[in-house]
């Protein structure tokens, strides 16, 4: 996908961040989120270096959507931080970053457009060449005219993450980019995030399918309660969680709070 980009301007993809201050690691120290009086992160600090997939895991309400809001700057901890190689997270380390969410967010105008409209700084020919591309390494030359709005849930989905990594981020974060998505389509996507990672950019991914975990996963955040559970290396946490939350997760048993757990 960034080699995509390469042929449409000069210096995109990986030769683009030679030369870029140090974004790793990315450290969480203390975050802590509260609202109407809950706790929704608690305490939260993880480090994160580059070049692993992280997968962020954990049972509906754990927080995984919220803390990738916190790591991109959307959302400010009521306590904590958030440090990219000791620096704090202002406009160019976000510039840095690209996040898509579960539902895309996509701008009412072709494809094309779309992926046209992140590419600043070219001129009018090589902004398009750049974006045939990238829909090209995406799949989707066959609707680059179509409106954005109108393609499939797996297209729209492809559109938004090649729109993301239009912008050659250094950290690309994913919520549930396959939620509702059919089995062709997830693995479209999944083709298009070892590309990123193998393109040189970092992937953060919130997941609720476990298999998909174990496809994409070289380490896991877990996520219980709105605490960190573990984080820990894909192979050992598939194999032998430390914690009782993950073990109980990864074998469909949901912890209540106040309850009881269930199959």
């Amino acid at each position: 996908m960034l080699d995509a980009l390469d042929q449409g301007r000069q210096g995109g993809g990986t030769r683009a961040r030679v030369g870029r201050p140090p974004m790793f690691p990315v450290e969480a120290q203390g975050i802590t989120v509260r609202s109407d009086g809950r706790l929704l992160l608690d305490d939260v600090s993880l480090a994160l270096t580059h070049g692993p997939r992280t997968v962020v895991m954990g049972p509906n309400g754990a927080g995984k959507s919220l803390l990738l809001r916190v790591l991109h700057g959307l959302v400010a901890p009521d306590a904590g931080t958030v440090n990219f190689a000791g620096r704090a997270a202002d406009a160019a380390v976000v510039r840095r970053q690209a996040m898509v969410f579960q539902k895309p967010t996509l701008l009412r105008r072709s494809a094309r457009a779309n992926i046209k409209y992140v590419l600043g700084g070219l001129d009018r020919a090589a902004r398009t060449a750049a974006a045939d591309s990238i829909l090209a390494a995406a799949r989707l030359s066959h609707v680059a005219d179509s409106p954005a709005r109108r393609l499939s849930g797996g297209e729209q989905q492809r559109l938004a993450i090649a729109r993301a990594l239009a912008l050659d981020p250094d950290i690309l974060l994913l919520d549930e980019p396959c939620a509702n998505l059919d089995p062709a389509s997830t693995l479209a996507v999944e083709e298009m995030i070892d590309s990123a990672r193998d393109g040189g950019a970092k992937i953060v991914l919130v997941t609720h399918d476990i298999g998909q975990a174990r496809r994409l996963a070289d380490d896991v955040v877990f996520l219980s309660g709105g605490r960190l559970a573990e984080h820990t290396p894909a192979d050992r946490f598939f194999a032998a969680p430390c914690s009782a939350a993950a073990a109980d997760f990864l074998a469909g048993r949901i912890h209540i709070p106040g309850g009881h757990d269930r199959r």
